[in-house]
């Protein structure tokens, strides 16, 4: 492989990753509206001021290289987005609700994470330094958020598991009564 191929694969990853940005500042706030826990909504609403900075990175990127971030959509963000979107409309309530949207985030977070990781070798590669110092600064930040997402998760689901077993606490009784 050349170095001009090598190029063009980076460049093609990155217009893969604005693609995938640019997907998710549209999913995020149906995300943030979705949510049932204060501490996620403003999870999804800091990571949507977040992935916006992500854009304007990717740009400054895409105009030191003379190149156009468009042309390209992100097939995997796509179905990311799509299995977010599933979360949302499906009958959970309350912290169960709030787990699988946790679950659809971290996936679209350990997929940019690979995704930035793969853009930010390839820089370095190609002796891009600053570039690779903007994706790894990108990279840090989705880390972070997935760090976040696992934090809240983790109340989340304690909190879940109890709504769960209030519930069947409660048909119990329920049925107890009206066999007497």
């Amino acid at each position: 492989m050349s170095q001009e191929d090598l190029r063009e694969l980076f460049v093609d990853e990155l217009k893969d990753l604005y693609s995938a940005e640019k997907q998710l500042v549209a999913a995020l706030p149906k995300m943030a509206k979705a949510a049932n826990s204060e501490e996620l909504k403003e999870a999804f609403q800091e990571h949507l001021e977040q992935t916006k900075g992500h854009v304007q990175r990717l740009d400054q990127i895409f105009q030191a290289l003379g190149k156009n971030p468009r042309g390209k959509k992100c097939a995997g963000m796509e179905g990311l987005i799509k299995e977010g979107q599933d979360a949302i409309e499906e009958d959970y309530e309350g912290a169960v609700k709030d787990a699988a949207l946790i679950g659809a985030a971290q996936r679209v977070e350990h997929y940019e994470i690979a995704a930035y990781g793969t853009a930010k070798a390839l820089a370095e590669v190609l002796g891009e330094t600053d570039h690779a110092s903007t994706l790894e600064e990108t990279l840090d930040e989705e880390k972070e958020t997935d760090e976040k997402l696992t934090a809240i998760s983790e109340q989340v689901n304690e909190e879940a598991n109890t709504e769960e077993e209030d519930e069947e606490e409660a048909t119990s009784k329920s049925r107890s009564k009206s066999r007497k």
